[in-house]
């Protein structure tokens, strides 16, 4: 029985291995686990820049919520936008970037460029999507407001240093893949080594059982002399237990010390990505994103009406000049000039941000940059088209337009604000059966001409209530004035058309249309007398040498798909008197 204890002696061996393997796995879990998080900063010795921007491939670069510590001076501001919006707002401005981790993870990787050395102050920008602010010190986690790749613009107010001190903390992804396997190759080696002395015994047994039913006369067995090791010691090892047991012992030690040595170390060293690795999938939609989330859309429409209502209510046109431009300027200033003067005179159609029923984001990413709502709030006794401009990345949209819907007439469809809409030039009429500049043409000849050879054209023709009225209103002006010429023109305004596709594969334009009103005396001493509106912007209200009138009206015609047997449809039309004058 001297294999007993050397059997013995290996399974504790083997169980104290399988033991040590355990607990090896184990602490790839927990006390060799590596942090749960990283932190890199930005090097102390980075140029200080008006602007600076944190690319989204760095805001990628792992998955799960960022951490971001910016530390500065007085007051500044995180602006979250799409990665091509903040580079456009940023334009020629000296700024640093920040665009990757270090191999080692402890420092930002900054890029600086050279440029102007202001900006104007992002606060407030229509660019943005949601801002941060912060005075000293700013805790801030990013998170996406929506799909797609976003980027972050720091700075003061343009004109001072952003902040220098800034520190990124990530979720740590490295992973310890060993940990398992640890664990239950140390589970195995327990088992085996529990088991080793009943399969040992059990072998020999069996071995003593086949040795019992040998012959016993056939013969005589001859024992050879076992060799003396080196040292002259007298060992004799029984074939299959001690020698082997040992060898096993052996292989399983140096297995198990590769194995703990190696993956402790890399467990703490195995980085959570590549900091050159491919950044989080593109933006959903492509090229197509649209040019602001419906919550971006919100804010502006809020304070585009409280800006309106602020000007209609002082009457006063200079309270415009931050959110209204072109017709719809024009035309309130105008509107404002007359109220002034003739209590009695009628104010614009008041502009509402509440109740909004379509919002129409364009994908057109360049600028100008176009957007339509459907608004219907206190006051609007329809619901109105709104139209929303932006001429330049560091320029907010303004209000160039609103038109009241028609009666009876529903607003077009078009794909859901997250998708955008497509926009056509005013010229093209690719899939269309008009292009936009055509559709306008053809309102404009059916406004001055009762019969128009392209009467059937436009739905309902003259039947359209603002087309039947502007007609109306032109044959009794010719009627009442008996001793006076009058001549109408209604000339669309090129520049100011956008036309943006529908759900249908249609498209709605909208635009400007000038209607003229001429009128000049039949015979020497006719007098043409006018209302007290125009008489305002004419100083006067008889003239016997002739008057002009000029009105700007906002109109969106529904244009049908190409190869559609259906005619266009005026959607939204409204007017306002803009000047006169005497010739």
């Amino acid at each position: 029985m001297i294999g007993d204890p050397v059997r013995l002696k290996t399974a504790a061996t083997l169980v104290l291995l399988g033991l040590l393997t355990m607990l090896a796995g184990i602490g790839q879990l927990t006390f060799w686990a590596p942090s749960e998080t990283v932190t890199a900063s930005v090097p102390s010795d980075t140029k200080a820049a008006p602007l600076t921007v944190i690319d989204q491939k760095l805001i990628a670069l792992h998955e799960g919520p960022v951490k971001i510590k910016i530390q500065g001076e007085g007051n500044f501001i995180v602006a979250t936008g799409r990665p091509d919006d903040v580079e456009a707002w940023v334009g020629e401005t000296a700024h640093n970037t920040l665009t990757g981790v270090s191999q080692d993870q402890k420092s930002l990787e900054v890029t600086a460029e050279d440029g102007e050395a202001t900006a104007p102050t992002p606060v407030g920008s229509d660019l943005w999507v949601n801002t941060e602010e912060g005075s000293g010190e700013l805790d801030y986690t990013w998170n996406p407001p929506a799909g797609g790749e976003w980027s972050l613009l720091v700075a003061s107010d343009g004109t001072k240093p952003a902040p220098s001190s800034i520190s990124m903390t990530f979720p740590n992804n490295a992973t310890t893949p060993w940990a398992v396997p640890l664990i239950v190759l140390g589970i195995i080696i327990i088992l085996v080594g529990a088991a080793l002395p009943f399969v040992a015994r059990a072998l020999a047994a069996r071995r003593k059982d086949n040795d019992d039913d040998a012959p016993r006369d056939g013969g005589e067995t001859t024992a050879l002399p076992v060799q003396s090791p080196a040292d002259g010691a007298d060992r004799r090892r029984t074939p299959g237990t001690e020698g082997s047991a040992l060898r096993v012992t052996a292989v399983a030690g140096a297995l198990v010390a590769t194995l703990v040595g190696g993956t402790a170390v890399a467990a703490q060293a195995v980085p959570a990505s590549n900091p050159g690795s491919p950044s989080a999938p593109a933006a959903e939609g492509g090229d197509a994103q649209p040019v602001m989330l419906e919550s971006q859309l919100q804010r502006i429409l809020e304070q585009v009406a409280s800006t309106v209502d602020a000007a209609d209510a002082a009457k006063d046109a200079a309270k415009l000049a931050p959110r209204v431009d072109m017709m719809e300027l024009q035309v309130r200033t105008a509107n404002y000039k007359i109220r002034s003067a003739v209590s009695a005179y009628e104010a614009r159609m008041p502009v509402r941000a509440t109740k909004l029923q379509s919002s129409v984001i364009s994908t057109k990413r360049d600028w100008p940059r176009t957007v339509f709502a459907l608004t219907q709030g206190d006051g609007n006794v329809v619901p109105q088209v709104l139209t929303l401009v932006q001429l330049s990345p560091r320029e907010n949209y303004k209000l160039w337009g609103t038109a009241p819907l028609q009666p009876g007439t529903n607003f077009p469809s078009f794909p859901v604000p997250r998708e955008g809409t497509a926009p056509a030039a005013a010229d093209d009429k690719t899939g269309l059966a008009y292009s936009g500049n055509e559709a306008l043409g053809i309102l404009g000849e059916m406004l001055t001409t009762p019969d128009s050879p392209n009467r059937s054209k436009l739905a309902d023709g003259q039947s359209s209530p603002y087309i039947a009225g502007a007609l109306t209103y032109q044959a009794e002006t010719v009627k009442n004035g008996t001793s006076a010429n009058f001549k109408f023109t209604h000339t669309p305004v090129t520049n100011q058309t956008v036309v943006l596709r529908t759900a249908d594969g249609g498209a709605l334009v909208v635009g400007r249309l000038d209607f003229s009103f001429e009128g000049t005396p039949k015979a020497a001493g006719d007098k043409l007398i006018l209302e007290d509106d125009s008489a305002v912007f004419a100083g006067g209200k008889e003239t016997t040498t002739g008057m002009s009138l000029n009105f700007a009206e906002s109109v969106a015609v529904y244009i049908p798909p190409a190869g559609s047997s259906d005619p266009m449809k005026l959607v939204a039309a409204t007017r306002g008197l803009v000047g006169a004058s005497f010739k």
